[in-house]
């Protein structure tokens, strides 16, 4: 298909034929021979006397010529392109700052972990193994669950706070996932302290999502935050970051882990917790078993899809170049013909000539 991508510039096609008809035409000089005998030669001659100016006057086939070059270089000038198949790219990657809490708490074992063992008379059922459960720390149920995550989330950046009585950032946002869960496998609890400062940890997120480099990345930012407990004396509370974070345009997903029932310092506050996403407009979540964690993570690769966007366009292919090759070459042929055929006139005489001859 043949588009054109400045198609106004057709308009200046009648440009050569207005300037001939509002200009007066220009005549050249041409030589002259003053004799005093003129008269006596023209009567010879029977012929009228030329003026010594004259019009020059393109020949019909001239005239083609130039028509045809001009339309050539009008065509040029609107910049012919052909359209190619329509093609449709997705647009991935989301920048995702993972927040995990480090505090002393996420140590319980009350998380249930399905481990498959084989039998040896295979009674246990058809396929000759049996299921038991087994209870493992916080901490590695959200590394197990973060690792099938991470798996899901190609084209993504990740990016790592953990926090305690203070928050750190173990890895900037990559796309390069599996460093990315080499650094998650190597916290461990209290490593950051035994505190739980969310407010402090979402407020390093909001800093580094907000920095110069990241302004220039990703459009869609999002932060998950996994906790076990309330906030601790943070020195900015977690709802005043989440409303500077909303103010960002960052989205803050909250997943309280362990029991809710909890009461002392370990307690979850869901109060803040569900206040926190919906000021950002994220979600909470409540995940109480490995199975449930892993639920969540599902809900948020839902809400939060690898494939964000994707728009369809035709590649271009611009063949401004044609017609003035064309133009090139019809203008060195009429310039070769014309050359040709002035040499072929100088060199045949005249009819008037041969008239002089005789009579003389």
């Amino acid at each position: 298909m043949l588009e054109f991508n400045y198609p106004l510039w057709a308009l200046v096609l009648p440009l050569p034929w207005l300037i001939n008809y509002f200009l007066p035409a220009f005549k050249v000089k041409q030589a002259a021979i003053r004799v005093p005998f003129f008269n006596t030669i023209v009567a010879l001659l029977r012929s009228a006397p030329n003026s010594a100016l004259q019009y020059l006057k393109p020949s019909r086939w001239q005239q083609c010529a130039l028509f045809i070059v001009w339309l050539l270089l009008v065509t040029a000038m609107t910049q012919p392109v052909i359209l190619g198949e329509p093609q449709t790219r997705l647009q991935i990657g989301r920048d995702l700052m993972v927040v995990v809490d480090l505090s002393g708490s996420m140590d319980t074992k009350d998380f249930t972990l399905h481990v498959k063992q084989q039998t040896a008379d295979g009674i246990a059922n058809s396929s000759g193994t049996e299921i038991s459960d087994e209870y493992i720390s916080r901490l590695d149920a959200v590394k197990r669950v973060l690792h099938e995550f991470a798996e899901q989330r190609q084209g993504d950046r990740l990016g790592l706070i953990l926090f305690g009585d203070a928050a750190y950032l173990q890895a900037p946002f990559t796309a390069d996932l599996a460093s990315w869960l080499r650094l998650l496998d190597e916290s461990r609890v209290a490593m950051a302290g035994q505190s739980t400062h969310v407010g402090d940890a979402l407020g390093l997120a909001i800093k580094v999502m907000s920095s110069d480099e990241i302004k220039s990345s990703q459009k869609n930012k999002v932060v998950l935050l996994l906790t076990d407990g309330n906030d601790t004396d943070s020195s900015v509370p977690p709802l005043e970051a989440a409303k500077i974070a909303a103010k960002k345009g960052i989205r803050v997903h909250v997943i309280a882990i362990g029991d809710p029932q909890t009461v002392g310092e370990q307690a979850m506050d869901m109060e803040v917790i569900e206040g926190v996403a919906a000021l950002t407009g994220g979600k909470a979540f409540k995940a109480i078993s490995t199975q449930e964690l892993n639920k969540v993570y599902q809900t948020i690769s839902k809400l939060e899809p690898a494939k964000f966007a994707s728009f369809t366009y035709q590649p271009k292919k611009s063949v401004h170049y044609l017609p003035i090759a064309a133009a090139l070459v019809i203008y060195l042929v009429t310039y070769i013909m014309v050359f040709v055929l002035r040499r072929f006139n100088v060199n045949k005489p005249s009819e008037s000539d041969s008239e002089i001859e005789g009579k003389a």
